[in-house]
């Protein structure tokens, strides 16, 4: 099992350079990845053409591009922009959001995101291999030739030749729709607040009725578990403590009442009446009540916390499910060191 370095998106009132530090001490301790994210503030590609510039052997991922953010075209010429200046160090991670963030931010229809993003990763991939490309599907009509279009549009290919035409491709998925497209047309998955756990259980025949329609199985297919919180410390408690806001945002506040990803997946693992006060709370202000009220048990599912001996044990649950890259987020460096000890 590979270790990544899970930089998130700069909460307000942050740099995003503080993250590349982390991450840089990840390339010292011999991390194979890091990667940036991006919500409804620091974008994703700004700070990885910025640690791609600093580092030397990382992988850079992208988790994720939200797809609404760009066109297909757009996401394709970066990809293959980062790909040839970091030396073949990309890797593309890519997800629709929530219709909160689709509609509300990016101004886009939330539509149907399974058909959308069946058509956004296939013109990505034929972009990236230099076709000149010309599509009419039900999202996206390339030459444009609808409403207010000129007629002079013509199909073009890219204009530069990428380091790789085979880019990786990953895909951020929660629901089993999501989980099985992810099978069938990405090189690799990445699960957010994975329990190793319930790996098998719940998303493991969604993943191989996917890969099976791609004609694949699971061996070559990259499963990258993000958003893995890491702390190291005696205090048990004050290592929950500091997962339990991270855990009350999304579960409780990603998202609307009925409509919240996050939600439905910590229903799914055993948690549904912690999930709904989660949410109560949340959404009627009470957001330290929703800290409070996320279990323990939950916390420690989907996080390393507390002791150095306490992580040694939940990193064998790790290697033995099936993950290929555990991709964590640390607050400060002496985790990140505890860790690679630990999985040297």
């Amino acid at each position: 099992m590979k270790l990544g370095f899970g930089m998130g998106y700069a909460p307000p009132g942050t740099n995003p350079t503080d993250l590349i530090a982390l991450a840089q001490e990840a390339e010292r301790l011999g991390f194979d990845s890091a990667w940036a994210a991006e919500s409804w503030g620091t974008d994703a590609v700004t700070v990885l053409s910025w640690l791609a510039a600093t580092t030397t052997r990382l992988k850079v991922g992208a988790a994720i591009m939200q797809m609404p953010a760009r066109t297909p075209a757009a996401t394709a010429m970066t990809a293959a922009t980062l790909d040839l200046m970091s030396g073949g160090r990309f890797l593309l991670g890519l997800g629709t959001s929530g219709p909160q963030v689709v509609e509300g931010w990016h101004g886009q229809p939330w539509g149907k995101p399974l058909a959308r993003t069946r058509e956004y990763v296939e013109l990505v991939r034929r972009t990236l291999r230099r076709e000149t490309v010309e599509h009419h599907g039900e999202h996206y009509d390339i030459p444009y030739a609808g409403e207010g279009a000129t007629g002079l549009g013509k199909p073009l290919k890219l204009l530069m030749r990428p380091l790789r035409d085979s880019i990786p491709i990953y895909l951020a998925a929660v629901g089993p729709k999501n989980v099985a497209l992810a099978g069938e047309i990405a090189d690799g998955w990445l699960p957010v607040f994975l329990s190793p756990e319930r790996l098998a259980e719940v998303f493991l025949p969604s993943l191989r009725e996917g890969l099976a329609r791609g004609g694949r199985t699971l061996d070559g297919f990259e499963i990258a578990a993000t958003s893995v919180p890491l702390v190291v410390t005696d205090d048990l408690e004050s290592a929950r403590d500091l997962v339990r806001p991270v855990l009350a945002l999304y579960v409780g506040g990603m998202g609307a009442r009925g409509k919240n990803f996050y939600n439905t997946l910590v229903g799914r693992y055993g948690y549904e009446a912690e999930a709904a006060l989660i949410q109560d709370l949340y959404l009627e202000g009470k957001k330290r009540d929703a800290a409070a009220a996320v279990p323990d048990a939950l916390v420690e599912e989907v996080a390393l916390v507390g002791p150095r001996e306490r992580i040694a044990e939940r990193l064998d649950a790790w290697r033995e499910c099936g993950v290929t890259t555990m991709i964590v987020h640390a607050y400060e460096p002496g985790s990140l060191r505890v860790l690679a000890e630990l999985a040297a």
